[in-house]
Order: structure tokens, then sequence, then C-alpha cells
């Protein structure tokens, strides 16, 4: 078949992409803005690429259109699409029919940690031997790429809450049905297209409905949220899991157990007993619950406990996921996807496991929908305070001034208009040992290399 994909080189489309070249077909896509690294990585799979939505573009011969969540009625490729008739689907729609059926799906879910537990799982699945394929919004350092068709019958997928396309205002997860399914956690989110959580608990319900009796859900034990959308109705296996190792709990219920001081080593345990423990490079308790969630939906699909524990050792994690940018004169740079209140804190207790004797400096850009909406503006403050200093970026088109966020904390904050004025003031104030955190959901200006270049 000949394929042309509408918002080719989002990473979700740009995976599709992948897929669809990998099964056999023809495959070109379009997109409004083709750049590196996704636009490199296509290529290089042999798929052609069209900047911008022109009609011309899309294949006089082609069979199927494929449309992403980001194109809209107007646009000209759209508008041509449905005025020919030609054939069309969203990228889960295509996914689920051409890739999902009959496999056993892992779909991971959640507000955060998808990216990381979807490719722990993946990698715990390819460590056992079972080269599973994946579709990824990352790309895992173990694995190369965000998107793999691999052999039966495993397939792991990040399960995104966000609507399908224009057509179909359902969240992406409900078309791919899985077998196992990892509810991580469950918080507001998506405002641009969610009026409230309960709007959000609905579709996770949704979800729900798609997984059989004899599937399993591992779902965060401690999430109230998650607790009231099985409540609605669940007709699945669960098993949970815990940050605590010291409290009762029902049958099948994995926790985190004895922990040394920088989150290097701890155990796992199953029921209140030790049956493994985990040895690797990361830090942080919510990689620590992402890892516990990935072992049990791993166990489910066959591999054992002590094998995803051996997986774990030789975990290289994801791109933009409290990576290393580089260290200059003592002073390293990270770079993370952080871009919601929880996901903040979260990164910065894990900074405490690794600053040592030197400061951290976080560095935000507020660029999610959700945060121009000035939604988070209320717990974006106490969210920030486990660093030593902050600097928030102020870009154009907020809905909200970040002064507010200046008054209510305890550590310093500075807002700043503009990335250059950023640099010039991190580098007046480091020194060998420290840390600078910079998170964002986009490309921030490139201020990561930027900012080493100048240190």
């Amino acid at each position: 078949m000949k394929i042309h994909i509408l918002g080719i080189c989002g990473t979700f489309m740009g995976g599709i992409a992948v897929l669809a070249k990998q099964a056999g077909h023809e495959v070109s896509g379009s997109d409004a803005n083709v750049y590196p690294p996704m636009s490199t990585q296509l290529q290089e799979q042999g798929i052609s690429l069209c900047e911008g939505f022109k009609a011309e573009d899309i294949p006089a011969d082609v069979d199927e259109v494929v449309i992403g969540n980001a194109m809209s009625r107007g646009n000209p490729a759209v508008e041509y699409v449905l005025n020919k008739g030609i054939a069309y689907s969203s990228g889960p729609e295509w996914l689920s029919r051409n890739v999902l059926n009959n496999r056993w799906v892992l779909a991971v879910a959640g507000t955060h940690g998808k990216t990381t537990t979807s490719s722990m799982l993946t990698w715990m699945l390819e460590y056992a031997g079972l080269t599973p394929g994946f579709l990824i919004g990352g790309v895992p350092g173990n694995l190369g790429l965000s998107a793999r068709i691999g052999d039966a019958p495993f397939f792991v997928v990040e399960a995104d809450e966000y609507d399908t396309a224009f057509f179909d205002k359902r969240s992406k997860f409900v078309h791919y049905r899985p077998r196992t399914a990892i509810l991580n956690n469950l918080e507001f989110d998506h405002a641009d297209i969610f009026d409230d959580l309960d709007a959000i608990k609905k579709q996770f319900h949704h979800f729900v409905r798609t997984i059989p009796g004899d599937g399993l859900i591992v779902k965060n034990g401690e999430d109230e949220n998650i607790d009231a959308v099985l409540q609605q109705g669940c007709w699945s296996q669960i098993a949970a899991f815990h940050k605590e190792h010291d409290v009762k709990h029902e049958k099948d219920d994995w926790s985190i157990g004895e922990t040394s001081e920088d989150g290097k080593r701890f155990d796992v345990q199953l029921d209140g007993k030790v049956v493994a423990t985990v040895e690797w490079a990361f830090h942080g308790l919510h990689n620590r619950l992402n890892a516990l969630a990935a072992i049990a939906a791993a166990q489910h699909a066959g591999v054992p406990v002590e094998l995803s524990c051996e997986a774990l050792k030789g975990f290289k994690g994801i791109k933009r996921r409290l990576e290393v940018r580089g260290t200059v004169n003592g002073v390293t740079v990270y770079d993370d996807f952080a871009h919601h209140p929880t996901a903040i804190e979260e990164t910065l207790s894990a900074m405490n496991e690794i600053k040592g004797d030197g400061k951290v400096i976080a560095i935000l850009e507020p660029r999610s929908n959700t945060m121009r909406m000035g939604v988070h503006k209320d717990s974006l403050s106490g969210s920030l305070q486990q660093a030593d200093e902050v600097c928030l970026y102020q870009p154009e088109g907020m809905d909200w001034a970040l002064d507010d966020v200046v008054t209510q904390s305890a550590v310093p904050v500075t807002v700043y208009s503009s990335t250059d004025k950023i640099i010039d003031a991190v580098k007046s104030k480091v020194s060998s040992g420290d840390h600078v955190l910079i998170m964002s959901n986009g490309g921030f200006e490139a201020i990561h290399q930027r900012m080493l270049d100048a240190l």
C-alpha cells in the first residue's frame, strides 16, 4: 500500500511512519516543520518528506492518508483528502488495525512516566530475548529508535490520553486494547482538550473497559484517582505497586523495599517478601516506581522478576529524562522533559540523590498548553522548592505572569524574558560541583548546548 502521513514529524506519527515502512508499505509524509532528529530518522528509513501541507504533495495514487491529531479542518491537505474522498484514518486507528491486531499489547498509561516505564518494559522483554514491537514517545538508549514492528506476540505502546484526531475525540489509548495495562498515575492535564479531571477519568474508564477479564491491570496502589476510575467498574485482574514496604497490602502487591541513600540499589518486594534486588544507574522515587510497574507487567508476559531486574542494570534511560547533556569545568547540565508540577517536583527530588555538595539551579520553560493557560500556576511555586535557585522563562503569549511564582517561593526565583539573559545569569552563579537542570517539553531555543558553550 501507498500511505501518506499528515503531521509525520511528531514523535507518535513518526513512529507510525517507521512501523508502516517496516510492514512493507510505501510511506511518505508532510509536516509544517521538517527538521532533525525526526526528519533524519525518517529519511534513513527511506521515507520521503514534504515541508508544509500542500495538496499536491499527497501522491495521486495514494491508498490511505493517516492524519495526525495536530491537523484540523481548514488545513489544505485535510480539505483535499475530504473533498477527493480519499481513504483516511487516525494514527491510533491505523496502528490498531495494522499492527496491534492479534498481538499481546502491553500499554502504559498515566499522566507521568509513560515514556520511561514503556522504555523499561520494552528493554525487559528485549533482554529476555522476546524481540518485542514497540511505539514509544521517546528514544530508549538501549534501542536507538522510537518504534519497531518486532516479533509476535508482544508489542509495547505508550498509551496517551490525548485525543485521537479532529474526527475522533476519544483518547488515543482506547484504540489499543491491551492484555497488560499499566496505570501509573492520574492528574489533571491537557486543559486544552479536557474540561476537568472527571473528563479524563471518563476516558481512562473507557480504556479499562477494553482490557479482557484474563488481562492484568498494574495500578499505582496509592493513587486515589485511579481507584476512582476502577470503582466505576473493573473486569480484569489487578496488581498494585506501592512506595511503602512496611504496611499491609493485598495479594499480588508490589512494593519498594530497602533502598540505598543514592537510590541506585533497592529491593523489590512481592506480597511483603523480597524477591529480587535492582542495582542500576538511576535516581528518584518516581523512577523506582516506574521500574516496579514495568517488572510487574513483564512478569505477566512471562519474564521472571530476577531477569527484569538484571535488565535494569544495563538500562540506558531515555533522551530528555534527566539526561546529562555535558559537564564543563565541573558544572553538569541536564535536560529533562518535566512540564507539570508533579513531574518537576519528582525530578528535583531525584536531583537531591545526585547533587552531593553542589547546588542545583533549575531553569524552567512553562511551555505546555496547560501551563501556558495558567492551570498550574498555584502549584508551580511549591514544586520548585527543592532547587537552590530557580530561573523562569516568560515566553510570549502566556495567559498569566510568572511574577506570582516569585512572591510565593521560599527559594530565590528570577523571571527572564530571553534565554540569552538566563545563560548569562547562570554562568555568573555556578562553580565546580554545581548542577544546571533545564526543564521543558520543547526545544527551548537549544539552550542546553548554548549553556555548555557559555560555560
